[in-house]
């Protein structure tokens, strides 16, 4: 079998284009026969079409991603096999993606998210996004890759860091987290919580809420930095074992790598208990979860040309749909407090972390069972 991956290549930053070269790389490390090819790409990928003929093409994004990655190629007779996630729901191209022998999603719950709006998913198979253990491991708070970012952060000896990584922090659950560092500052003060968004604060979304919240909680500016940027794959794990642990309740989250490669670097994660974190993380034993405090529901959403309609307008919902979730601050606190003052529960949280990705998210082992559900489903060798 011959495959084709679409998706930003050469990999950028961003966890869409980590995905698929992950897959690209875990296919070609596994002995088959692959390519790589920019979804956008489309006089490159006619001409892998025409000159190395694969059997599908894999393509990685999200449902308005189908003119590139489902509809191009089999306009040239390629059979797409796509690679979904999801965000708050999936407005159109119900029919295409209804229609497809094989879909991947990244999660359970992407799957039903896709289910809840209108899509046919007997065909979808659910596949984790990989992690590579051998770069994203364990490194000693002694050693001054890590010695030196904490110092960097102003991070003292006695004081435990938390990390927060997203486009925009909020979004993966910082302003809870905030919340939650106001109830335990008074028993255990000796934190520091660094957001690490893209964006600098005059272009971060919801940045002047984040200010805001922490003035009205009365938390000490000087313990939370916020940094934004666009940080290499080499720098990452460096970043992450800098932390003590990995806070992100996220309020919409289809996976959660970057969770998953915390925990592969042994670093606990606080989390929510929904979402794909409920699909990565184990509570109690690989991190914890706090529980959905409430949903943000909406009864209509906006829709636009570049979701593949004709005009903007709005759609009206038959019923409500969940669009975000929050997660409960006294759990989170609760959490928080446990695993930054109980240096044996941290480690062994940590340890079991590790060993839970190696066996259940190495980027091989994933990469050989899709393509396997592949040959499978499609019957081809």
């Amino acid at each position: 079998m011959k495959s084709l991956v679409l998706y930003a290549y050469p990999a950028e930053t961003d966890g869409l284009s980590l995905q698929g070269d992950m897959l690209y790389r875990g296919v070609k490390e596994n002995g088959e026969k692959v390519m790589p090819c920019h979804w956008q790409s489309s006089l490159q990928k006619e001409w892998i079409y025409k000159t190395f003929q694969p059997d599908v093409a894999l393509g990685v994004g999200s449902w308005g991603y189908t003119p590139d990655l489902i509809l191009h190629p089999q306009e040239f007779g390629v059979q797409p096999v796509p690679w979904l996630v999801a965000d708050g729901w999936v407005a159109n191209y119900h029919d295409i993606i209804s229609s497809l022998p094989l879909v991947f999603v990244t999660s359970d719950w992407v799957r039903q998210t896709y289910e809840r709006d209108g899509v046919e998913t007997k065909n979808f198979v659910t596949a984790p996004i990989g992690v590579e253990p051998d770069f994203f491991k364990p490194i000693s708070k002694s050693d001054p890759a890590v010695q030196n970012l904490r110092r960097m952060f102003g991070v003292a000896e006695d004081e435990k860091l938390i990390l927060t990584i997203g486009g925009d922090v909020t979004s993966k659950g910082a302003q809870e987290v905030f919340k939650a560092l106001a109830k335990i500052d008074r028993e255990f003060p000796k934190w520091k919580y660094i957001c690490k968004a893209w964006e600098e604060e005059e272009e971060r979304d919801h940045a002047q809420e984040e200010i805001e919240l922490i003035e009205e909680l009365g938390l000490d500016k000087g313990k939370i930095t916020f940094v934004a940027g666009s940080y290499s794959r080499e720098f990452m794990p460096a970043l992450l074992n800098a932390a003590d642990v990995y806070a992100a309740p996220s309020r919409l989250e289809g996976y959660g790598m970057i969770q998953v490669e915390a925990m592969a670097c042994g670093i606990p994660v606080v989390s929510i208990d929904a979402m794909g974190p409920k699909e990565t993380i184990i509570h109690g034993k690989t991190g914890l979860l706090a529980r959905v405090d409430h949903t943000i529901d909406l009864e209509s959403e906006i829709i636009y040309p570049e979701m593949g309609f004709k005009k903007q307008g709005r759609i009206v919902f038959d019923e409500p749909k969940t669009f975000a979730y929050r997660a409960n601050v006294n759990d989170l606190a609760e959490h928080l407090l446990l695993l930054l003052t109980n240096t044996e529960r941290r480690a062994e949280i940590g340890r079991v972390a590790r060993e839970h990705t190696i066996q259940n998210f190495h980027y091989r082992d994933l990469a050989r069972q899709m393509t396997q559900t592949i040959k499978d489903r499609l019957h081809l060798s």
